[in-house]
């Protein structure tokens, strides 16, 4: 590992098939969202407080390397405009350590009978792991699979299971789900 941060940004451009009331729904709606965004692994965790000022945390246990690591993922809303865009910040952590920092702006327009969605992250990398490059190209492959999850998610009509679902206090758009395999 390094100490010097890596500093970038990564675009990433998607038309939906699905309004875009459908696709703010996905990102705002913890029965949608849970569906396409949580940490792999066991004993996972995942809430929504889905407002500004409010924001994610997603856990999980995920042994990608054959060892078992905790991976953390806290994010901060600075700003929504339904349904057009969404600006929040995250981190994500390895085992305690803040592996990189990210500002995120989602913008969805309407594309036909769809939408285009078009996901703009700038990132610091703070701490690296492996040869020069490998840490941005796993931020941008993390990218893409979590759009081809948006899209699975889209075209699914059921709501998640109960057992991934309880409802926060104060806010019809929050949940928690936790004991996943």
């Amino acid at each position: 590992m390094t100490d010097a941060p890596v500093h970038g940004t990564a675009t990433l451009s998607r038309d939906l098939d699905a309004p875009p009331e459908r696709v703010w729904a996905a990102f705002a709606d913890f029965a949608l969202r849970d569906r396409w965004f949580r940490i792999p692994g066991k004993d996972g965790t995942h809430e929504l407080d889905f407002r500004v000022g409010g924001g994610e945390t997603a856990t999980g246990v995920f042994a990608a390397s054959g060892a078992p690591e905790l991976v953390e993922w806290r994010s901060r809303i600075f700003d929504l405009e339904e349904p057009r865009r969404i600006v929040f910040g995250y981190e994500l952590s390895v085992e305690g350590l803040r592996r990189n920092v990210s500002l995120v702006t989602v913008a969805l327009a309407p594309e036909g009978s769809g939408t285009r969605l078009d996901y703009t992250e700038q990132y610091v990398l703070t701490a690296l792991t492996g040869e020069p490059g490998q840490d941005e190209a796993h931020l941008r492959g993390s990218l893409q699979f979590l759009l081809n999850r948006l899209e699975g998610a889209l075209r699914e009509r059921q709501e998640a299971p109960a057992r991934l679902r309880r409802d926060l206090p104060g806010s019809a758009n929050s949940g928690f789900a936790s004991d996943r395999d």
